[in-house]
């Protein structure tokens, strides 16, 4: 046994105990699980196949001499050999394959520990806790967790105090402005899939547009205009939406909350991101309570 071989040994098993040392230090029981046990013996293959590589390629650079048929191509007078491709890279390569496709459909994760899986899994039962525990919750509860929603998921394009940062996004001190209302009467609007449908582009025009828009964004107080006719045939005599068949008009309900937060909604800032697997039934709740606190 040459000197070579003995310096690779005695630094394979350096490696192994370095690793085995770590790996105690951490107070883990590394036969405790299957993936535990695979990640040591991972380690311990990957020190003894280094050792056994440098040495066979370093013994192999001492004694292999050059030989073979040169390319026609060469560099400043260095050219190449036609060497075929190394067995033990092709044989690496396939072997490397075949694992990737049992790991990959029969490894991890599919049938086997996940740990993504398992977080998954207790985020659920977090949420259906807290969903029992909350089900009945009184209306100032229901505000101070809607203003604690808000403050981590909404304050950022809509203002610590919902004022939509001077028009950037949705100003939910009010129901609606007058400019986002003629928007909406010029091009239309199907954002948030009610049933009755996608509202057309063009519904008024001039006067009776800025009419519309008026009263819309001045609460709906007042004397309606003749041209809001058109409007209460979808939203209703009361613009409360007909019972959900399309947006309320009046107030930030349910509905409007429920649409908006399952579908998203584009708006000067970019596209709001749908929260369908992000808020529970009861963080929703409270986040339209909270939010209809300031539009009061």
């Amino acid at each position: 046994m040459n000197g070579l071989m003995i310096k690779s040994l005695a630094f394979s098993a350096l490696l192994i105990i370095a690793t085995i040392a770590v790996v105690m230090s951490l107070d883990i029981d590394i036969f405790a699980d299957s993936i535990n046990a695979i990640t040591m013996g991972g380690a311990i293959a990957i020190a003894v196949i280094t050792s056994a590589v440098t040495v066979k390629y370093i013994n192999q650079m001492k004694t292999d001499t050059a030989s073979g048929e040169l390319a026609d191509e060469n560099w400043d007078g260095i050219g190449e050999y036609k060497n075929e491709l190394p067995s033990g890279w092709a044989y690496s390569f396939l072997a490397l394959f075949l694992w990737s496709m049992w790991y990959g459909f029969f490894g991890y994760p599919i049938n086997a520990y996940s740990q993504i899986g398992e977080y998954n899994e207790e985020v659920l039962a977090y949420n259906t806790k807290f969903e029992a525990t909350h089900k009945n919750a009184d209306s100032v509860t229901l505000k101070e967790m809607g203003e604690s929603i808000f403050l981590v998921q909404c304050f950022q394009c809509h203002g610590a105090t919902g004022d939509g940062l001077s028009g950037k996004a949705q100003d939910f001190t009010a129901r609606m402005n007058k400019e986002q209302v003629l928007d909406v009467i010029k091009n239309g609007s199907n954002q948030l899939g009610y049933p009755m449908g996608a509202m057309p582009a063009g519904m008024a025009s001039g006067a009776e547009a800025e009419a519309i828009a008026s009263y819309i964004a001045g609460g709906l107080k007042g004397d309606a205009p003749a041209s809001y006719g058109a409007c209460t045939s979808c939203h209703g005599v009361d613009s409360k939406g007909n019972d959900g068949m399309s947006p309320n008009l009046v107030s930030y309900d349910a509905l409007v909350m429920n649409h908006v937060l399952q579908k998203g909604k584009k708006g000067v800032l970019g596209k709001m991101p749908a929260f369908k697997t992000l808020i529970t039934p009861v963080q929703e709740k409270a986040l339209t309570a909270y939010i209809q606190s300031l539009s009061n």
